[in-house]
Parts: structure tokens; C-alpha cells; sequence
């Protein structure tokens, strides 16, 4: 899958507007994560709002980028009822990458920016979006690269880094 392959972190983004059926798709792959237990933790909290997203940029520095996407996806856990709750981290990871292919997939590019278990991040990011019931666990921002090129292969195979059981 070229996908795995070319995806990369984009953090300048085009003023061109991600289409509702993309933006469906990308939420779609998302939920076909693998989860522990089937029990799906996740939650999307979708922002395309410019002023929330500056305020974004601007009061959680590792989401700088957020000023010139085109949408944000704070990504949130449900740990209520949990069958396997020290499992959350890997569904959330999960259905993250999902969407990050997905996206590639579509052309759009995407940023995948850390909130969980940085408490002041969480406490932020809680507080600009005054999200009740739900934790934070990270905030992934999507466009359109401003450089179509960015989304290229990068070789990061490395031999070194295997190793096999006798």
C-alpha cells in the first residue's frame, strides 16, 4: 500500500477546502480500527471553525500548524465501561493511522499532534473546546499540502534495527 509509504507530516497547508465526502471517509477509516475487545473508545470532535483553530495554533505550540489547515480532528476517549481500559492508548493509536492513510490516500495531507497523557495539553485542549465526558488524546490537523511533493516516499528501512530469535 503506497500509502504506508508516502505519508508524511505536513505542516503548511493550501486554502482549499476538504470535501464532506473526504472528511465522511476519512472518519469511516478511522472507525475500522483494530480495539481490544472490540471496544471502540473513540470519539471525533470535528473543527473547521478559523478563529478556533488560530486560538488553537496559538495556545498549544505543538499545534502551530492548525492555523493554516483546513480542519482539525481532536481525537477523544470514552474510558467509561472499558472491558480492557489499559488498552485505550493502542485503539486510539490505531484508528489515528487509519485516518492519517486514509487521508494520503486522498491526497490530503495531515499532522498527528500529541495531547494524551501531557496534562496541560489535556487541560488545554479540554478548556478551548469545552469538551465534557470525553479525555483528549490527540489533535490531527488535515489540507491540502501547500507543496504537493511533500507527500513523497522517504526511506526509513533500516537492516539495524532487526533482530531475530535463535
Amino acid at each position: 500500500m503506497k500509502e504506508i509509504f508516502e505519508r508524511r507530516s505536513i505542516r503548511k497547508y493550501k486554502d482549499k477546502k476538504i470535501n464532506n465526502n473526504d472528511l465522511e471517509k476519512i472518519l469511516r477509516a478511522g472507525m475500522q480500527a483494530p480495539s481490544a475487545r472490540n471496544q471502540k473508545p473513540w470519539h471525533f470532535l470535528v473543527c473547521d471553525n478559523k478563529e478556533k483553530m488560530l486560538e488553537v495554533s496559538e495556545y498549544l505550540p505543538n499545534v502551530s500548524m492548525a492555523k493554516s489547515a483546513d480542519l482539525l480532528i481532536v481525537f477523544m476517549a470514552n474510558k467509561n465501561g472499558l472491558l480492557i481500559p489499559d488498552k485505550f492508548e493502542q485503539d486510539m493509536s490505531a484508528c489515528i493511522q487509519n485516518t492519517l492513510l486514509e487521508a494520503c490516500h486522498l491526497g490530503i495531507g495531515s499532522c498527528w499532534c500529541g495531547i494524551y497523557p501531557d496534562k496541560d495539553r489535556m487541560a488545554k485542549t479540554i478548556s478551548l473546546f469545552d469538551i465534557k465526558d470525553y479525555e483528549p488524546f490527540a489533535i490531527v490537523t488535515f489540507g491540502y499540502p501547500e507543496k504537493e511533493e511533500d507527500i513523497k516516499f522517504v526511506e526509513r528501512y533500516d537492516e539495524s534495527r532487526i533482530h531475530y530469535y535463535k
